[in-house]
Order: C-alpha cells, then sequence, then structure tokens
C-alpha cells in the first residue's frame, strides 16, 4: 500500500489547524499530514501536538521561529525520505488548497513524477475571491516565468503539487537556492529539465477566509530577479534532458 505525506508548513494558523488536518486525513487512509510549525506564537503548534495523542497519522515538527516556506519543505521532504512514503504532497494550511482535490492527485501521480494543481489550465481562471489586479499579476507572473524558463506549464508559481518519491531523491535538496515564492518555480523547474514527467490538473483558489496572508510583495519582486538567475544557471535551456 503506497502511503503519501502532505507537508503542510505553519505560522500562526491556530483558526485553521485542526479543521485542515481533519479534512486531509478524511481523503484516504493512505494519506498522512505532517505540520512543519516555524515557532507559531498562536500556538499552532500546541493544537496539533494535542491531536497527534489520538491520530497517529499526524506528524509535528516545531522549528525555532520563522525560517521561510522552502526551508519548510525542504525539512519535510527529508523527513518523508527517511520514512517508506511513496508520494510526497504539498500544501497551504489556509484552506486555499481544497484537501478534496487530494484523491485527484494521487490518480494523476499514476503517470506522472510531479503533479501540479493548476488554477489556469483550460483558459480558464479557477481563483475565488481574488481582486482582479492580484489574478492579473499572478496570471503575467506566470507567463513571465514560462518565456524566460521555457517550463511548459500554465501555472508555474502554483504550491499544490505531489511529487512521486524518486524526484525528491534526486533532485539535489541541499542545491535548492530559493526559500519564499520562488522556491515553487525552481522545484518545478529542476523536476523539468532533469526529463521528468510533469502535469497539471486543474483545481480551484480561494483565497483564505481566517488568518493572515504571509504573501508581501517583498517577495514576489525576490521571485522575478531569481527566475532569470535560475535559467541562467542552467544556460537557458529550453527543453528537459533525455534521461533522469
Amino acid at each position: 500500500m503506497n502511503k503519501t505525506l502532505v507537508i503542510i508548513p505553519t505560522y500562526n494558523e491556530k483558526e485553521n489547524a485542526q479543521e485542515i488536518i481533519t479534512a486531509v486525513l478524511s481523503q484516504s487512509p493512505t494519506v498522512e499530514v505532517l505540520i512543519v510549525d516555524d515557532g507559531s506564537p498562536d500556538g499552532t503548534g500546541d493544537i496539533v501536538a494535542a491531536m497527534q495523542k489520538t491520530k497517529p497519522r499526524i506528524h509535528l515538527m516545531r522549528r525555532a521561529g520563522k525560517q521561510g516556506l522552502g526551508t519548510a519543505y525542504i525539512a519535510g521532504f527529508k523527513w518523508a525520505l527517511a520514512r517508506d512514503f511513496a508520494f510526497v504532497m504539498e500544501m497551504d494550511a489556509d484552506f486555499s488548497h481544497d484537501p478534496k482535490e487530494i484523491p485527484n492527485f494521487l490518480k494523476a501521480i499514476e503517470s506522472a513524477d510531479l503533479v501540479l494543481g493548476s488554477r489556469y489550465t483550460g483558459g480558464v481562471a479557477r481563483v475565488v475571491n481574488w481582486p482582479l489586479k492580484r489574478l492579473a499579476l499572478s496570471k503575467g507572473a506566470s507567463l513571465y516565468v514560462r518565456l524566460i524558463t521555457g517550463l511548459p506549464v500554465m501555472d508555474p508559481t502554483g504550491g499544490f503539487k505531489c511529487f512521486r518519491r524518486q524526484v525528491l531523491e534526486v533532485i539535489g535538496l541541499d542545491e535548492i537556492r530559493c526559500s519564499g515564492y520562488a522556491f515553487q518555480i525552481e522545484l518545478s523547474y529542476k523536476t523539468w529539465l532533469r526529463g521528468y514527467r510533469v502535469r497539471e490538473i486543474p483545481i480551484t483558489f480561494a483565497d483564505r477566509t481566517a488568518g493572515k496572508s504571509k504573501m508581501a510583495g517583498n517577495i514576489v519582486r525576490e521571485a522575478l530577479w531569481m527566475v532569470w538567475s535560475m535559467a541562467a544557471q542552467h544556460g537557458f535551456r529550453r527543453r528537459p534532458s533525455a534521461g533522469h
């Protein structure tokens, strides 16, 4: 029985922690959850620790202070690789990523190595409660990334995804340079460049209804520069390698 680990980084998510974990675990008995909490002062980690006492599929990694989204996922990936998980997923804690989509990812990963949840597949923006300006910025950023890197996906900046274990074993986790918004782009870009099968499936993205967004303008600006750096590092290659 192939097990899946869903990694959810948290910082001050006490309004969402219990509900998101419960919703994720209800999708399949083969799914487990790892919360990577960056020392949330609101007690998010304590809520998760209390749930652990009665639910063995819940795992908690506590970190000292806010260390960034990318480093949280890297720590989670390494934790998963030290155990017997066949698939590893990323998702947000705030319900912007719908846990009910998890079975769709698990079906898609059967014929792929990386499955990306896409807000823009098919030419329709599946985004709820976003102002037009933010939607335009997001779609513009996606086009920007595709033009510079050649990454052939409609939503390269999304953070709802599923990896086959083998990808994380060889991708070079210690060589990932980005820690903020660009982290998601770099992971998908490196996976594609190695010739792995990257597939997109449509998702609906809903803006958070509880808690506070962690997205800031400086994170987006950093990502715009990092895309050029990533592409240059790989010689602006437009095609993946023949093998892994």
